[in-house]
């Protein structure tokens, strides 16, 4: 079956929060992908070019949630990004007892951070997915 692809936007000083969320994904039976695209080079016009090409060709986004995004520009973009394409979205809290505020592109639209909450908005996402796109 064609997995779906699920980028992960975070705020650099979250990094470590991202990669428990995809090692959570590597030690179960994940029928999807985690995409992101760290910032290795300066947040600049090339970096959101290919951005924009990684995000739109995901399925769905999931954003890392802290006190640190609402400052993370790199990370708020990427949200901008993925609503202006069209993509389905949703905030993760990786904090449960000191959240972040929600930042207005994702439209309130948050969760805590649990595997069945993650895995349940995959399972959106695939389902909105066309017949042939997710056999093949």
């Amino acid at each position: 079956m064609g997995q779906p692809r699920i980028f992960i936007g975070f705020a650099k000083e979250d990094i470590r929060h991202r990669d428990l969320l995809v090692g959570q994904a590597q030690h179960s039976v994940t029928p999807f992908e985690f995409r992101d695209m760290s910032l290795n080079e300066p947040f600049d016009e090339k970096w959101k070019t290919q951005c924009r090409e990684k995000i739109r060709n995901c399925h769905g986004f999931v954003a890392s949630l802290s006190k640190k995004t609402w400052r993370a520009d790199g990370a708020r973009w990427e949200m901008k990004c993925a609503a202006e394409e069209g993509i389905p979205s949703i905030g993760i809290h990786i904090h449960k007892d000191d959240r972040g505020a929600v930042p207005p592109e994702l439209k309130g639209k948050a969760i805590l951070w649990r595997w069945e909450t993650v895995a349940n908005f995959v399972e959106r996402v695939q389902a909105k997915r066309p017949f042939w796109e997710r056999i093949l």
